[in-house]
């Protein structure tokens, strides 16, 4: 795998790992309806590992600190082989996180999680994983773990700089310390939920909340095919999405932050960095599954040469 030679920080992921449970569905069932699903597969899931698998296929360096059944060691082994360091991952005598997930004939997906072995993390537990990070280092989290109110201010008397993806967003994001974060990658309905806004406002009336409401930490919006936003005090950034027929949205999200925070890393511009993760998640949403939908770095690398439209890129078929 091509490795970005420039990084100016090392990441660690608090991250889910889950077994996720795929079923190719007509539409997504209804209540009290029975649907026949036309295909099933199992394959590595969680919001945690498709974004460490991301960053690393993106080329970028960290660790994964998370818990698995042991029954399910081959999860822990496919980031190994991806690049992720995994001496970090513990596996435990309980049953893994795992998800239950309908995807649609137009790409969309409804999900059910269960958290399994990605909650249990005690205090003493969070403050040994801390203490073993190096100040100026990132840690990444997503909300599919448990003790975060105990985890983001440990990491900040750390040291390290914090980027946060409430995903999935409920009620305890709200009471969380999101001021301490550096980084907020955040979509619609998160933003919406965190601003106290209509899901219906337009980006820049999101944005324009949550700076308000958080100054200092850097937003990056993510609209799916509107594009995505950056915003941090007077710099207001849009990437327009890239034109794709989408076959599975799953880990599109997921594969959009690995891929900025590996740029991110490198010490590239913002505006490459939104660049290169949406390529990234604009090739992703174009096959089906999630940690296997996302792309290697040599395809996004060979789109971004080509550019929207040429052969390689990620294009719409049905264009004229």
């Amino acid at each position: 795998m091509q490795r970005v030679e420039s990084q100016h920080f090392y990441c660690h992921n608090y991250g889910s790992i889950n077994l996720d449970h795929f079923y190719r569905v007509p539409h997504l069932v209804a209540p009290g309806e029975t649907l026949a699903s036309r295909d099933y597969r199992v394959g590595l899931g969680g919001k945690g590992a498709n974004q460490s698998l991301a960053m690393a296929r993106a080329g970028g360096r960290l660790s994964h600190w998370g818990r698995v059944g042991r029954q399910d060691a081959w999860a822990r082994d496919i980031l190994a082989e991806a690049g992720v360091d995994i001496s970090r991952v513990t596996l435990v005598e309980e049953p893994s996180g795992h998800a239950i997930i309908q995807v649609d004939d137009s790409g969309e997906n409804a999900i059910i999680l269960f958290p399994g072995a990605n909650h249990g993390n005690s205090r003493e537990q969070l403050a040994e994983l801390v203490d073993a990070a190096t100040p100026g280092d990132w840690l990444l989290l997503q909300n599919e773990r448990s003790g975060l109110e105990e985890l983001i201010p440990l990491a900040i008397e750390r040291g390290l700089r914090v980027a946060f993806n409430p995903a999935p967003m409920d009620d305890s994001v709200v009471q969380l310390p999101l001021s301490l974060c550096s980084v907020l990658f955040i979509n619609r309905t998160e933003a919406a939920r965190l601003a106290g806004l209509a899901v219906q406002s337009s980006a820049e009336a999101l944005l324009d909340a949550l700076a308000s409401r958080l100054p200092e930490t850097e937003l990056v919006l993510t609209l799916g095919g509107e594009g995505a936003w950056y915003q941090h005090h007077d710099e207001r950034r849009h990437q327009p999405a890239l034109p794709v027929v989408a076959v599975d949205t799953t880990a599109a999200g997921d594969t959009f932050i690995g891929y900025y925070l590996a740029a991110l890393q490198a010490d590239m511009p913002i505006a490459e960095c939104l660049r290169r993760a949406a390529t990234a998640a604009a090739l992703g949403v174009q096959r089906p599954g999630a940690a296997e939908s996302i792309p290697a770095l040599d395809e996004v690398e060979r789109a971004l040469k080509q550019g929207p439209g040429s052969p390689g890129a990620p294009v719409n078929p049905e264009a004229p």
